[in-house]
């Protein structure tokens, strides 16, 4: 099992290996240390493009930035996790078909232009350890680290506030790397707060820090399973959704989004619906729901309940929403049998990724033997197993 929470020296030891790696490349020593995290969704799934509500929380894995402004505007990056040293011109912003990874700071670089602020190049030496591919979110982190890393380099760091920058590394995803993310990944990799989740409304942007109580910790279970079927899936998702929308205005017709439907309204109006269509709402109205009821239990201290939510939201993903795999269900069942695991559910967009589990303190360890004895025999597929507790969003270090 892989601890998420490293102690402060492990975490200057990881600074010290990246520092010594710019001295080496560059001849110089570098200004700046700039963090940003990867995350983790407690709940709320596939409700982001339906204008609904989600509650993620950064976890303590992050992509960092070890640099030294430039007095001109090149940017020279040393990737230890890629493919060594690449470069571009500010001047000259162009999709790399060879770097993919550098696509994306060069298209924050674009969206920082566009929203007015003067840009410097710098030298840096990139590295991260959330694991790619696995649903935590690993390209927010790198936008999030990106954005600060130019900002620090232009000083311009007072110029957009925290939502501003969300936005812009979520435009770069969009519009230079093409990915049509929402907006959650990159809101809580900057806005997260230790010991916090953070509910984020997807219509207004409006965001609220819920206290995570500290008899509460937080298991990752990575399945290591291919994601394959995951990006068509969620275009049909999105689909079945807005059909979902355009027949439920037949009756209601005040709605903009699955937002705002509630329970009590579908259910009157399900015969509106081919079954298929009415699952897919299902499971997004009541998700919406569960989120909200989360907020509140978090807020009254009431882990059993978060869990029975948690474990709800998975089954209603299971079964309406038809995005988890069998290496999920696998997953989360070892979690939710073990004691000391409040709930479990999978996390990300499904077929493949992460699960994540509410335990308590010093059960950390039974839920990661019973995953590592049931998963394995079931998927012939060795796991990673994290555990982790709420983080701190982006954050510079001046060194």
């Amino acid at each position: 099992m892989t601890d998420m929470t490293p102690p402060a020296e492990q975490g200057d030891k990881r600074n010290q290996t990246m520092i010594l790696a710019f001295r080496e490349h560059f001849g110089a020593e570098p200004t700046h240390v700039v963090i940003g995290p990867g995350r983790v969704n407690l709940i709320g799934e596939h409700t982001d493009y339906n204008d609904g509500f989600v509650l993620p929380v950064a976890i303590k894995r992050d992509v960092r930035l070890v640099l030294r402004p430039r007095n001109d505007r090149i940017v020279r990056i040393v990737s230890l996790d890629y493919d060594g040293e690449a470069a571009f011109d500010l001047d000259a912003l162009h999709p790399d078909p060879e770097r993919l990874w550098l696509n994306y700071v060069q298209g924050v670089a674009q969206e920082l232009d566009i929203r007015g602020v003067t840009l410097a190049g710098f030298d840096a030496v990139l590295s991260g350890n959330v694991p790619r591919a696995s649903g935590l979110s690993s390209s927010a982190a790198l936008e999030i680290a990106a954005a600060h890393s130019l900002l620090v380099a232009s000083r311009q760091t007072d110029v957009l506030d925290g939502p501003a920058i969300a936005q812009a590394a979520q435009a770069a995803e969009n519009n230079f790397v093409g990915v049509k993310c929402g907006i959650m990944d990159q809101f809580i990799s900057e806005l997260g707060r230790e010991g916090h989740a953070l509910l984020i409304d997807c219509r207004t942007l409006a965001y609220d820090l819920i206290p995570m109580p500290p008899e509460a910790a937080l298991i990752i279970g990575n399945t290591k399973a291919s994601r394959s079927l995951a990006g068509s899936a969620y275009n049909t998702r999105r689909q079945e959704c807005e059909e979902g929308v355009a027949r439920l205005r037949q009756a209601l017709p005040h709605i903009r989004a699955l937002r705002d439907v509630s329970s009590e309204e579908l259910e009157a109006n399900k015969e509106l619906l081919p079954d298929l269509i009415y699952r897919r709402c299902r499971h997004i109205v009541t998700e919406n729901e569960r989120v909200l009821a989360t907020v509140t239990a978090l807020q009254q201290g009431k882990l059993d309940e978060v869990g029975r939510l948690m474990n709800a939201s998975h089954a209603s993903l299971c079964d309406d929403y038809a995005v988890s795999s069998d290496a999920l269900d696998v997953m989360v069942a070892a979690m939710q049998s073990t004691p000391g695991c409040y709930g479990a559910r999978l996390t990300g967009a499904g077929f493949g990724g992460c699960a994540v589990g509410l335990v308590a303190p010093g059960a950390e360890q039974q839920v990661a033997d019973a995953i590592y004895r049931d998963y394995p025999q079931a998927t012939g597929i060795w796991p990673e197993v994290y555990t982790t507790h709420a983080a701190n969003g982006a954050h510079v270090i001046t060194l």
